[in-house]
């Protein structure tokens, strides 16, 4: 197993853990806005976030949905009598007319509880829109298109890797975004609630078997939330949705479906295949795995692809017993936050907030975000394409050099 150390490296993501990684101007926790740390920090205006475009041919809507679990008690929080949380659909749009608005990258009220407590404050940064107008119809491609789910790491939200999601939505994917309650930073429900933080805090005081067991339980939560997500997947296809987009529960098609998280979304994605539910191949972005997978193994195909450091020893332990199509690989120059839109979000805002490029290399790692971007991107296009449409994928057979960046940690075939 992974020790305690770089576990908790991994996952504590709330604001203070990542704002240590940075020496930035912060909001006090119960502010609203930051202190400007100067004048000029105090006249400048905030600078406006942009998501980059994404790559491919096809124009993309999102649709958000809330979803209530009423087998279940909400784990982390008993006083809740079930469980809910919050779902975004990306896929491929007709080719918009005008009159729809663009979605946020984080929706109003959740953003406010976002940027006064972490590395995106408000008066320094306006936070970016999508590249999807919501509600828009959707469009066949070729058929009913693949659905993927994504899971995101641990206090982070829905949107935390969406220039990767925007991109497979844009390459003809369908692509499901999920919010764990509770375990997300903050989630907003409709009528404008948000919940907040509510599992225990990983601290450093806290015992490894503790630790070991509170991210356990929170990955079976977090597989419980993936079952019902494509239980009422199914139910959105078969029996459609009140204000549902025009054509979308005919374009998702359940027969193919995959999933891929950073961090603890993709020990998610790993522990969901092996407990059997319906997903045919998973991608984790830098996740210690936790669970069943780890001694249990899977024979579906799993891609792993680490940051630039010392292999992952829950990948190492897991390898073995990996039987089906397998690939453990190495983003040279990247950090574990390079599989997020901080990655891209992160330089455009660096000046406005005092970081230095060596702040910024620190956190993100050396790999320029134009190149760390294109590369992940490839590499799951590559995946989802070889597992869901049946497409040749040269770029994970072996070493390339379009794409040196990409070390192969295992022979493939070993």
């Amino acid at each position: 197993m992974t020790t305690h150390g770089s576990t908790r490296r991994k996952l504590m993501t709330t604001a203070g853990a990542l704002a240590a990684a940075l020496t930035v101007p912060r909001p006090h926790p119960a502010a609203a806005s930051p202190a400007p740390a100067s004048d000029a920090a105090r006249t400048e205006p905030p600078q406006r976030l942009v998501l980059p475009r994404p790559t491919g041919r096809y124009p993309i809507g999102t649709h958000t949905l809330r979803l209530v679990d009423r087998s279940r008690r909400d784990p982390w929080v008993p006083s809740r009598p079930f469980r809910e949380f919050v779902i975004q659909i990306w896929y491929p749009a007709r080719r918009a007319t005008g009159g729809r608005r663009r979605a946020p990258w984080m929706t109003p009220a959740a953003a406010r509880h976002f940027q006064s407590s972490g590395l995106l404050p408000t008066g320094y940064v306006v936070l970016p829109t999508t590249h999807a107008p919501q509600g828009a119809p959707a469009r066949p491609v070729a058929g009913r298109s693949p659905v993927i789910l994504y899971s995101h790491g641990h206090g982070q939200h829905r949107s935390s890797s969406l220039s990767l999601v925007e991109d497979l939505a844009a390459h003809g994917y369908v692509v499901v975004t999920i919010d764990h309650t509770y375990d997300a930073g903050q989630v907003e429900f409709p009528g404008g609630r948000v919940e907040t933080y509510g599992m225990p805090e990983l601290t450093p005081a806290l015992p490894p078997a503790e630790e070991l067991r509170i991210v356990t339980k929170a990955v079976q939560v977090r597989v419980a939330d993936v079952r019902h997500t494509l239980s009422e997947l199914e139910r959105l296809v078969r029996y459609g949705s009140p204000g549902l987009p025009v054509g979308l529960r005919g374009v998702m098609d359940l027969t193919r479906t995959a999933m891929f998280g950073h961090s603890l979304g993709g020990a998610t994605a790993a522990e969901a295949m092996c407990a059997g539910l319906p997903i045919g191949a998973g991608a984790n972005l830098d996740g210690s795995l936790f669970g069943e997978v780890v001694t249990r193994g899977l024979d579906k195909p799993l891609l792993l692809l680490g940051a630039d450091r010392t292999d992952d020893a829950t990948w190492q332990d897991t390898w073995p017993h990996l039987r089906g199509w397998r690939r453990f690989l190495r983003l040279t120059g990247s950090e574990h936050f390079s599989f997020t839109d901080y990655e891209t979000l992160l330089p455009q805002a660096a000046a406005r907030l005092g970081a230095t490029p060596e702040q910024i290399a620190a956190f993100l790692g050396p790999l320029e975000w134009h190149r760390s971007l294109a590369v992940q991107r490839e590499a799951l296009l590559a995946f989802f394409g070889l597992h869901l449409l049946g497409r040749p994928a040269p770029l994970l057979s072996g070493p390339t050099a379009q794409y040196p960046e990409l070390v192969f940690r295992r022979a493939v075939g070993s």
